[in-house]
């Protein structure tokens, strides 16, 4: 069982006989009455955003969760193939079920699979990526003096917004967290 003091963003608790993950919480101690913790919980299978208030000192039950290292395969159009390296069982999750980690995967790249009582529900990013620019608009000379950016396509289809310098082909770090450009890896 997990108490109010453990929770932390990222982890992973049962609430309703379902399996949530912490995006937020806030220890909260009012000046009046008992203190309590206020979560946003998302629910691993259905991507469902919930807010919970719990009271400090609650105990909640730990998920089956289990996480894989698997080989992410290819993606058909509508599902995404993953394959289990030591028993190489596939499985397919929908861009629904992967929601924006569909832009942070590559092709044979290896990646964290969470599976919910034996059934795959999401998968877990690194914090940095690097990804190859497909679009962008060519190089722009001046106007630096504004500090802006450009958008570019990533590889994986994602947009990022990019310095003026930056053009087709070039491979970027990306914060997974933010969508934030970082630096272009050489």
């Amino acid at each position: 069982m997990y108490s109010t003091t453990d929770f932390r963003k990222g982890l992973k608790i049962e609430y309703n006989d379902k399996a949530w993950v912490i995006v937020e919480f806030q220890h909260v101690s009012p000046g009046k009455g008992s203190a309590f913790v206020r979560t946003r919980l998302k629910n691993l299978e259905t991507q469902q955003v919930l807010e919970v208030t719990f009271k400090s000192g609650d105990k909640v039950p730990i998920p089956d969760v289990e996480m894989r290292n698997m080989t992410y395969l290819y993606n058909d159009g509508t599902n995404y193939t993953f394959m289990d390296s030591s028993s190489y069982d596939q499985f397919t999750l929908t861009s629904e079920e992967l929601g924006d980690n569909k832009y942070y995967i590559i092709e044979n790249s290896p990646v964290a699979v969470t599976f919910y009582r034996g059934r795959p529900v999401a998968v877990e990013v690194e914090n940095f990526v690097v990804l190859a620019v497909a679009q962008t608009q060519p190089n722009i000379k001046g106007d630096t003096s504004g500090g802006g950016g450009k958008p570019a396509t990533m590889s994986t289809g994602l947009v990022v917004q990019v310095p003026f310098h930056i053009s087709e082909g070039d491979k970027l770090k990306i914060d997974t967290r933010t969508n934030a450009y970082l630096e272009k890896v050489r």
